[in-house]
């Protein structure tokens, strides 16, 4: 994640899509893990949040966030939606890097249950990976920490093969590291992959992408 992606089209899929699933599963706790790079010289980040058709209040939020361009806006995005979840930040201040990735994801509540949502720049680690990508040991790592019945959320972008069948690679190699359960949703350029220790969890994931789905034009992967 790089502030110059707040507010941005692909931010306006994200918070809808999260609100929205916070709201359909009962989570009282949103655990965001933004992955922070600094921000490039590019023009990413600056298409407009209604290129996604999102609900009114969170186009409105995705321009105050592009205006503020401070993550700690997020803590009012419940507020504006009308939620009763509260948002956390994971280790707001700290940058990502190859070597200080124990450290970052460390620290995580053990027996809350919580919906997290990591946010690396690019998505999962390919053949070469850096601090724009989450690694499965990552996963790992995050996995070992948590409950049960908690949920993850993973930021994946478009990588030149069809998200079908890019979930399939990443779902394998994932049940290779650890026994977890998944599904996906996906957008444009842009999926968010869902896993959780739980099947239970999944399967209400899943039945919450599909009333998704019919609301906004998403395609969803099992």
């Amino acid at each position: 994640m790089k502030l110059q992606y707040l507010g941005d089209s692909k931010d306006s899929f994200k918070w809808d899509y999260h609100d929205y699933l916070l709201k359909e599963l009962g989570y009282q706790v949103f655990n965001i893990i933004f992955m922070m790079t600094p921000d490039d010289i590019s023009n990413d980040g600056k298409s407009h949040p209604a290129l996604f058709p999102a609900r009114k209040k969170i186009i409105e939020f995705c321009h105050y966030l592009r205006s503020g361009r401070n993550i700690r806006l997020l803590f009012e995005l419940p507020h504006r939606t009308g939620s009763d979840y509260i948002v956390n930040l994971h280790k707001p201040e700290m940058i990502l890097t190859n070597t200080n990735r124990k450290i970052y994801f460390s620290g995580l509540a053990k027996k809350q249950k919580q919906f997290l949502f990591l946010d690396p720049d690019n998505g999962f680690e390919p053949k070469h990976s850096n601090e724009k990508h989450i690694l499965f040991s990552d996963i790992v790592n995050i996995l070992e920490q948590i409950t049960e019945d908690s949920v993850i959320s993973v930021f994946q972008h478009f990588r030149r093969v069809t998200f079908q069948k890019d979930f399939e690679k990443i779902k394998n190699k994932l049940l290779n590291c650890y026994s977890c359960y998944s599904t996906a949703i996906y957008w444009n350029f842009l999926m968010f992959i869902c896993l959780s220790k739980s099947q239970s969890s999944i399967n209400k994931v899943l039945y919450a992408n599909i009333k998704y789905s019919k609301l906004k034009p998403t395609k969803i992967i099992t």
